[in-house]
């Protein structure tokens, strides 16, 4: 197999990966400490992606920025149901005020199954961000979580980009074509560090059971070519090795960079299992994708 150029030489000139990184980390934000942050930024990821719905206190982030030196922290996402608007804006600036630069608001609306009280997502996004303007948070500051083309449109106008989670490079490809060269497209990319397609595939499906049975992902998985016979059972071989790739450190290298070569500025890698050793699969990455300098 001939050696891949090294993933910081790439990225579409629009300035997001010289900030971000071309590769960052997504990781639930309770599962991330100071020393795995420390870790991360030593392997030479750009940036943290804290999920799980971080709260609006941002104090998560705030820890991790102050335990490390260039590390880009990124909330993935700030849920609009479980958030207050007006304390998420005091805790931006009183972050910005510190740590200059280093924070990215990742924003979305959930999913029904979850959040009982989601009903029309859009108007609540609209008003959320509202807020935010009224408080004087930049548009360049946040991005928001994009799946359907109606959000994406107000990601376009509203937001600096979007970070879409659970999608493959054909959407990446889309969403880069409706936003412009200008916008941050930082999609999510789960994978398994492992050759045995059976236990790797055992991971990924046990990873995708939710999302499988949530509308929203099952839509966006429908919209990028997927059947409803791939959806059911589970997921069909081909959706769960699409969806969440496995293989060596060589492939799902070749599979984040899938997402660049379809106009990224950045992907945020997730490892399965979660629960098991994520800093070893991170530093065969690391070292695969050559990231630290």
């Amino acid at each position: 197999m001939p050696t891949l150029p090294s993933v910081s030489d790439t990225g579409t000139g629009s300035g997001w990966s010289d900030r971000l990184g071309t590769v960052g980390v997504w990781r639930g934000g309770n599962d991330v400490d100071a020393g795995l942050a420390r870790t991360i930024e030593a392997l030479g990821y750009g940036t943290v992606w804290l999920g799980g719905s971080p709260g609006s206190d941002l104090r998560r982030a705030e820890e991790l920025l102050d335990a490390t030196d260039r590390l880009q922290v990124a909330t993935g996402i700030v849920n609009i149901w479980k958030s207050d608007p007006a304390e998420l804006a005091d805790s931006f600036f009183r972050i910005e005020e510190r740590r200059p630069g280093r924070l990215l608001l990742g924003i979305g609306s959930g999913h029904r199954e979850a959040t009982p009280q989601r009903v029309r997502p859009l108007d609540a996004m609209a008003r959320y961000l509202d807020v935010l303007d009224e408080r004087g948070v930049p548009v360049h500051a946040r991005v928001l979580s994009a799946l359907g083309p109606k959000m994406l449109a107000m990601a376009a106008e509203r937001s600096a980009g979007t970070h879409p989670y659970l999608t493959i490079p054909s959407q990446t490809r889309e969403q880069r074509e409706a936003l412009g060269p200008e916008a941050l497209v930082a999609p999510e990319q789960t994978v398994v560090l492992d050759t045995d397609p059976d236990s790797a595939r055992r991971a990924a499906r046990a990873f995708l059971a939710g999302y499988l049975r949530m509308e929203n992902y099952t839509t966006t998985m429908r919209r990028g070519g997927f059947t409803e016979q791939d959806i059911a059972d589970g997921g069909s071989d081909g959706l769960v090795d699409r969806i969440v790739p496995h293989g060596d450190a060589a492939e799902l290298t070749a599979a984040l960079r899938a997402h660049l070569d379809a106009g990224a500025d950045h992907v945020n890698v997730q490892v399965q299992p979660a629960s098991g050793d994520v800093v070893g699969p991170l530093t065969a990455l690391a070292r695969e994708l050559r990231l630290a300098r």
